[in-house]
């Protein structure tokens, strides 16, 4: 698959459906609780807690919140800096190492030949989407990077297990470490094109 015909999205970080997801999540926390986000939001600001997961919990345990819809009406009433609507300061945040970043840039540039591509900025990686994930990549110390795949663990032979420490979602359930930039070569690209046709 060559870059003809290929669409590569950088800047808004969210596939279709996972914007529709969002809405979705939305549209459902106003007809269920017949509350709209504005009023949950008024509520969250009450909240006598500044630890995010201890907000989630007392959106949960004294409203009824499920913990997708408190995050979004957290996300709502504390709008962050550095949030997923603010990639760029993410991704400066992360990728502070040259080196590894060298390997993230050619990650993207071999995602990018693939047709229909989004790239996500998180606090902890930078995720690779079709209509859902296909790949992440978050810096590892000394320069290197650990790459996440949606493809099984016995796709290539360098490929381990998915660690359970990881936060890129259990769609991804073979990773590999790679140390320089080169090392994303021919193999990679076939893991990121079987990853890309299962996403």
């Amino acid at each position: 698959m060559g870059t003809s015909g290929s669409s590569y999205n950088r800047s808004p970080g969210l596939t279709a459906r996972q914007q529709k997801w969002f809405e979705s999540v939305r549209a459902g926390l106003e007809r269920d609780t017949g509350k709209t986000l504005d009023a949950w939001v008024a509520i969250a600001r009450t909240c006598p807690h500044d630890k995010p997961r201890a907000r989630v919990d007392w959106l949960r345990e004294q409203h009824g919140l499920g913990v997708n819809r408190a995050a979004q009406v957290l996300t709502a009433a504390f709008p962050s800096a550095d949030g997923w609507d603010a990639p760029d300061k993410l991704r400066a945040a992360l990728w502070q190492d040259a080196a590894s970043e060298a390997i993230l840039r050619a990650l993207e540039a071999a995602v990018a030949r693939l047709p229909d591509t989004t790239c996500g900025q998180r606090k902890a990686f930078t995720a690779f989407s079709r209509k859902v994930q296909l790949a992440a990549i978050r810096p590892v110390k000394g320069g290197h990077a650990m790459v996440g795949f949606a493809v099984e663990p016995d796709a290539d032979a360098r490929l381990q297990p998915r660690g359970r420490s990881e936060s890129w979602g259990d769609r991804l359930k073979g990773q590999m470490l790679l140390t320089s930039p080169a090392e994303v070569d021919g193999s990679v690209e076939a893991l990121l094109r079987q990853a890309w046709a299962r996403s």
